[in-house]
């Protein structure tokens, strides 16, 4: 009978010490993050408020209001907001006013860190499985409105509490507004807000640390593959993002697989010398996030839990920065 209690005695002492040390793990993990917490809530909000101008499409009223609140938004969380604005022909012959909206916090400092979205919406869902719906605009509220989101919400944690960094904010305009199956050099009917800036930088000799580019950053299950582009240019920031993404907890969305060439916004980042990653929901396998240009990018599909991983996992990379 005493040595079945001093049995007891010795499981009852070794589940403290594993649950003591379970609670030490799980201490050590929010120790780590020197980031301000990222709320979900808050950028689901911001991508409704995006999806309730309508389709953000160039040269319509949607997209006009839209970029009002953009400014609006941005300036509200104290950024110093400017507006590149230039005339753009799209693959059907159209003329467009393009606006990128750039927002810049602490631009005393020198050390800089640049994150970028686009925040057009394509005309047409021209990847709907149902044929009668391709001609028909649709809400693009992972394809565009998700990174826009994720930004603003970094913003307004920046306005609370600023990072090492200065930390600019890029919103790409006419990035899809591409022509499908596009066979030019480096599918120059795409990107066109990106191209436009990397030959007119908005500032001199503009040179940050490096720059983050997000593109459907909000479908559910996201995964975000290592692309060549991103691997071929900017390697170490790569490394250093999936790391921290893996070491805070999102090992499931930033995953350490490699997927083939891109051509997205972060291609002609680089193209201006600036070391800039991908993170974007595609894989070799399986393309691009599923319901990519078709009428079911919409509100209903938008993941919370991917928004934070992104979101807390730029922000900690962010913050880390001396």
């Amino acid at each position: 009978m005493k040595k079945l209690s001093f049995l007891f005695v010795v499981l009852i002492l070794a589940a403290c010490n594993s649950n003591q040390n379970q609670q030490q793990i799980e201490t050590e993990v929010v120790v780590k993050l020197v980031s301000p917490d990222f709320s979900p809530d808050s950028a689901f909000a911001y991508t409704k408020a995006q999806v309730d101008f309508g389709p953000r499409i160039p040269s319509t009223s949607a997209h006009a209001k839209c970029a009002a609140y953009l400014v609006q938004k941005f300036k509200s969380f104290g950024a110093n907001v400017t507006v590149q604005e230039a005339p753009a022909k799209t693959y059907d012959g159209k003329t467009h006013r393009l606006k990128n909206i750039i927002a810049a916090f602490n631009p005393e400092k020198t050390q800089r860190v640049l994150v970028s979205a686009h925040w057009d919406a394509r005309p047409f869902s021209d990847q709907d499985p149902d044929s009668s719906m391709r001609s028909k605009p649709f809400d693009a509220a992972n394809d565009g409105a998700s990174g826009v989101a994720v930004m603003l919400e970094m913003a307004r944690q920046i306005q609370l509490k600023a990072p090492n960094v200065g930390v600019d904010f890029v919103l790409w305009d006419i990035e899809d507004y591409g022509q499908a199956n596009d066979e030019t050099p480096n599918e120059t009917t795409w990107c066109i807000g990106s191209q436009y800036w990397s030959k007119n930088l908005h500032q001199k000799n503009y040179k940050p640390l490096y720059a983050i580019n997000l593109d459907m950053v909000g479908g559910g299950n996201a995964q975000f593959t290592q692309d060549e582009i991103s691997r071929k240019y900017a390697p170490a920031i790569v490394k250093k993002v999936w790391d921290i993404g893996n070491e805070i907890g999102y090992s499931a969305y930033f995953i350490n697989v490699t997927s083939g060439s891109l051509i997205d916004d972060h291609f002609w980042v680089n193209q201006a010398g600036i070391p800039c990653v991908d993170i974007i929901h595609y894989a070799d396998a399986s393309g691009f996030y599923i319901n990519w240009h078709t009428q079911l990018d919409n509100l209903n599909n938008i993941d919370r839990n991917t928004l934070k991983a992104v979101g807390q996992t730029i922000l900690e990379t962010i913050y880390r920065e001396n």
